[in-house]
């Protein structure tokens, strides 16, 4: 009798669906060897089967198609098993996608890539507008680079609302001090295994550079991106110029917050700018890369950021060379002005504060701040503290005249003064308690040679003792002419530089390439 002819393959095997092709069950057949099974088995198969093949060109084919299958199997298992870990975390995870969106949110942009890296799940919600609407790029040494600026503000698309990009070189200082945050890679510490070099030549994908387009996305989508932005801060990207600042500016009318903070651009251009395009800015701090030197703000920049930019109520620049003509204009002309720091800018001797108190919006003031300006006089000081004492600037909650090069003396400004009878500091502290008064010199017998300190750097660092002047005299320390000569209004500013009506002046622009890529 003739022999039964074989069963398919799905009756040999008849938990397998009835649709499966022969390829699937080939592969069940596959791997359905037990793993107990020697692997010198497969070899010695393998082997055979190139044995099998008449020529060498057929065992080279052969031996790469078991490449190529084996890694289009690994492939296959390794997204099964990301398809089947992503089912897992939805059912353990227990908070809906919203609620998982709107934790992302918090995270911080670090945490939130790493999050995102984590599964397919935790990715998808991590690809949400929302969760970059705050973007914070900062870095302590340079690792971010434009492309990755640009896909961080793709994603967030009109919900961008704060974006911080650049090097900070360290923890931002108490609101009392005057803590620089410029930073260069020049003078950085970590700097063992970065080539300046490299840097000035690596371009693109393959720099952690930021370089003057890494604000370009924020005009993107017919500046649909930038319109809703509330706070852009800006640290320490040397190759940024005005063309550029300027450009993101105008692509941010809802700016409220902007600091800058060592970029290569003109103090001028930058409030023009600001006072064109960002109205409704409430904070403005701006720091200068190159301390003392740029002396380009005129009076009517002044005037017209006053005018178009009303609800200002913080006011930083520091390190700017600036007069006392040009400093009034900004303190008195701002209705909401409670933040004033003027810290490490030269130039000021301190008329602009004759005055300012009685009455004027000067007299709202809760915050200034005078630290290191190095032609700041001990009269004016002393005149300001008097009239504190009588009863003006009745806010004022914080106020820092520290200098480590001690206050400039009346009639000459190489004369410093240590610890002066003339200001009052002990009355302030007994009639206003509830000022926090920072007044820190160095000691009597410390030696600075000025002219050596204005050629250097300023940005060095200079090591000083300070000490708190505290001991004043309890007598009458200030004269009744000096009260009225802070009384008068005259003198408000540096005499050379008065405004006589609305005068414009000659400007020369910045439009120098300080780093040619």
């Amino acid at each position: 009798m003739a022999k039964r002819p074989c069963s398919s393959s799905s009756s040999q095997n008849p938990r397998l669906p009835p649709h499966f092709s022969q390829m699937d069950h080939l592969l069940h057949s596959f791997l359905s060897f037990p793993d107990s099974s020697p692997p010198i088995s497969l070899d010695l198969s393998f082997d055979r089967l190139l044995d099998s093949s008449p020529s060498d060109a057929d065992q080279s084919i052969l031996i790469d198609r078991a490449h190529r299958l084996g890694c289009l199997l690994l492939r296959a298992a390794n997204r099964s098993a990301r398809k089947r870990a992503s089912i897992h975390n939805s059912v353990a995870w227990v908070l809906p996608p919203d609620l998982t969106i709107k934790v992302f949110s918090m995270l911080d942009s670090q945490s939130l890539c790493y999050a995102a890296a984590t599964c397919s799940m935790f990715n998808k919600c991590a690809m949400d507008p929302l969760c970059y609407a705050n973007i914070d790029l900062t870095t302590i040494v340079p690792k971010v680079n434009n492309a990755v600026v640009s896909t961080m503000i793709q994603r967030a698309g009109k919900s961008l609302q704060s974006l911080k990009l650049g090097i900070v070189p360290g923890p931002t200082g108490s609101p009392g001090s005057c803590q620089p945050l410029v930073y260069t890679i020049r003078n950085s510490g970590d700097v063992s295994s970065f080539s300046w070099n490299e840097k000035r030549t690596r371009q693109g994908k393959e720099s952690s550079i930021l370089t003057r387009s890494c604000l370009y996305p924020l005009s993107g989508d017919n500046g649909a991106t930038g319109i809703l932005l509330r706070r852009l801060h800006l640290y320490n990207i040397e190759r940024m110029d005005n063309a550029s600042l300027c450009v993101a500016l105008a692509a941010c009318p809802s700016l409220l917050d902007l600091e800058i903070v060592g970029l290569h651009v003109e103090l001028r251009q930058t409030l023009m700018s600001v006072s064109s395009h960002c109205r409704f800015i409430e904070r403005l701090f701006f720091e200068s890369s190159k301390t003392g030197r740029d002396d380009s703000l005129k009076s009517p920049t002044c005037f017209e950021l006053v005018n178009n930019c009303p609800n200002l109520s913080s006011l930083s620049l520091r390190g700017f060379k600036l007069h006392d003509n040009k400093v009034r204009i900004l303190v008195k002309g701002f209705r909401k002005l409670k933040y004033a720091d003027f810290s490490t800018s030269y130039s000021i001797t301190g008329t602009f504060l004759r005055n300012l108190g009685n009455g004027g919006c000067g007299s709202l003031l809760e915050v200034l701040i005078l630290r290191d300006c190095m032609h700041l006089k001990e009269m004016e000081v002393a005149r300001f503290l008097t009239a504190v004492i009588a009863g003006d600037f009745k806010f004022l909650k914080h106020l820092d005249i520290s200098n480590r090069e001690g206050l400039a003396s009346e009639g000459d400004w190489y004369q410093r003064s240590y610890n002066s009878s003339l200001i009052p500091l002990q009355q302030v502290l007994e009639v206003r308690p509830d000022i926090c008064l920072l007044a820190e010199f160095p000691s009597e017998g410390c030696f600075l040679d000025i002219d050596h300190m204005i050629d250097s750097d300023i940005n060095s660092e200079l090591s000083l003792p300070f000490q708190q002047s505290g001991q004043t005299s309890d007598g009458a320390l200030v004269t009744s002419s000096l009260e009225s000569s802070y009384n008068s209004d005259q003198g408000s500013g540096n005499e050379e530089y008065q405004d006589s009506g609305f005068v414009i002046y000659e400007e020369s622009s910045d439009e120098v390439d300080f780093l040619i890529v």
